[in-house]
């Protein structure tokens, strides 16, 4: 292949093609637009000025764009994050908040480089539905402060809104349906002079870009002690909400991420985020589906530009998108909510076919997470649920059989299963040990020794027939489980 050749094959798709280019463009408009109420909204619960959270978003989006993993996924200021380090702002000041997210930042890149991302596999695909529902249900109940106490004009614009978003991709796909529906919003507020709630009334845009500066905090052992135990908290929920949105994404576009970088690059991005004085983040699920699913981006050209339009808009444009009706934004975020809602996996016939403890993961998952708004809780609650349902199903799932030899003299007893901690507590009660000749046979060739408590419960059994004067012989183990067991037999009791 020539160099002109290769050159070419690592041109990103926007630039040859100019469809994807217009896509990308507009993707990125309208995440942009959209991340402003929400960083708005996010620095008012992290209890930081307004223009901290636009200064993340904007610091997130452009870094990740460059060095994160998954290729049009957004990453902003977050609810998660600010619920995380509101306690430190509030009770050590702004500086002890900036120092966690550098913090938390280089925990990322340290975690990632590990391999934290490998533990993704551990994901029940049940959890990862409740997950996706659970966060389709935030994403609604934070429009719905939204839509109460506020003028009666505001529900008319809403429902025009959705309305526009459902029938207009029937006209035209070259413009994103949202976009749209925004624009014309925002003409009708303003040549009918409704008075409605607006962007500018959620808070101040800022009027210049961000510089760059260290944290104000004394560089001592105490200040570590203090944002550390915030920093690391940040950091696992920064990754685990970006690793579970990288591979919602993934199965979305039906394309690979790589879940590694993706953790190197939002610690980049925090560390960077940090030294430009903003308030940290991680994926956004609710711009990330705006982006992916309803304007259909594909590249790192609309993540970079809804970080680069986000401060265009509000430095150039900030009169303008002052006047953009909050009903305008709701209904972008409604149709994502509903969107992204997994339906078929709460319909009648999908219910009826599902094993009760999938249910009941996915129930307890979404339960979590509603209830406390942190989506790391519910994963994390949702898959030590899925394990327990896991190991009591397959608890059940060792058999023992038993052949006496014509003779009398000897037993054979067959085991067949998995011999972990949960099946192996009752494989001792399985023999017995009175009634057997002198002979015992226990036969694994069907088995599989996977931990120390099968080699304890196999030692109990030789220990209860070496009280009656009887030999057991264990034949049939695999390699693996031979070199476990032989590792391990006769040194986990005293004797």
């Amino acid at each position: 292949m020539s160099p002109a050749a290769r050159l070419r094959g690592l041109k990103p798709d926007w630039i040859s093609d100019p469809k994807v280019w217009r896509t990308e463009v507009l993707a990125g408009l309208v995440v942009a637009l959209a991340l402003i109420p929400e960083a708005i909204s996010f620095s008012i619960i992290a209890g930081v000025d307004p223009v901290i959270g636009l200064f993340a978003s904007f610091t997130m989006a452009v870094t990740i764009s460059i060095v994160g993993g998954r290729r049009a996924m957004i990453s902003a200021a977050t609810g998660a994050v600010a619920l995380v380090i509101a306690p430190l702002n509030r009770e050590h000041g702004f500086g002890y908040l900036v120092a966690a997210v550098i913090l938390a930042g280089f925990l990322q890149v340290v975690l990632g480089a590990l391999g934290v991302a490998k533990l993704m596999r551990f994901i029940p695909r049940s959890v990862m539905v409740g997950f996706v529902n659970s966060l389709a249900i935030l994403v609604f109940m934070a429009q719905v402060p939204e839509m109460r106490n506020v003028p009666w004009p505001v529900y008319p614009l809403i429902v025009s809104g959705l309305a526009l978003m459902v029938f207009f991709p029937k006209i035209t796909t070259a413009v994103p349906a949202p976009l749209v529906s925004i624009g014309i919003l925002t003409v009708i507020t303003v040549a009918a002079g409704l008075a409605v709630p607006t962007v500018g009334d959620k808070g101040e845009l800022p009027a210049s870009l961000p510089v760059p500066g260290l944290p104000d905090v004394p560089l001592t052992l105490d200040t570590l002690t203090t944002v550390a135990p915030y920093a690391f908290a940040m950091a696992l929920v920064g990754l685990m909400e970006s690793l579970m949105t990288a591979k919602l994404v993934d199965e979305i576009t039906d394309t690979h991420s790589d879940k590694t970088r993706e953790s190197i690059g939002q610690g980049i991005a925090n560390v960077v985020t940090g030294f430009f004085g903003g308030m940290g983040g991680c994926a956004m699920i609710g711009q990330t589906m705006i982006n992916v699913k309803v304007s259909g981006a594909r590249t790192r050209l609309s993540t970079f530009l809804a970080g680069a339009f986000l401060m265009v808009l509000c430095i150039v444009f900030g009169p303008v998108v002052s006047d953009i009706p909050m009903a305008a934004l709701v209904a972008v975020m409604v149709m994502v909510s509903c969107a992204t809602f997994d339906w078929h996996s709460v319909a009648p016939k999908t219910l009826k076919r599902m094993p009760a403890g999938e249910i009941v993961v996915m129930v307890i998952t979404v339960a979590c997470v509603v209830a406390t708004h942190n989506l790391a809780v519910g994963v994390v609650v949702g898959s030590v649920t899925a394990m327990v349902v896991f190991a009591q199903r397959v608890a059940h799932l060792a058999e023992v059989t038993a052949v006496t030899a014509p003779d009398g003299s000897t037993v054979v007893y067959r085991v067949t299963g998995e011999l972990f901690f949960a099946s192996s507590n009752d494989l001792v009660g399985r023999f017995n040990y009175a009634t057997d000749p002198k002979k015992v046979v226990i036969d694994l060739s069907a088995a599989h020794i996977w931990d120390a408590s099968s080699v304890a419960a196999l030692d109990a059994i030789e220990t209860k027939y070496a009280q009656r004067g009887k030999a057991v012989e264990i034949t049939g183990l695999n390699d693996p489980s031979a070199h476990l067991h032989g590792k391990l037999t006769g040194e986990l009791t005293h004797h």
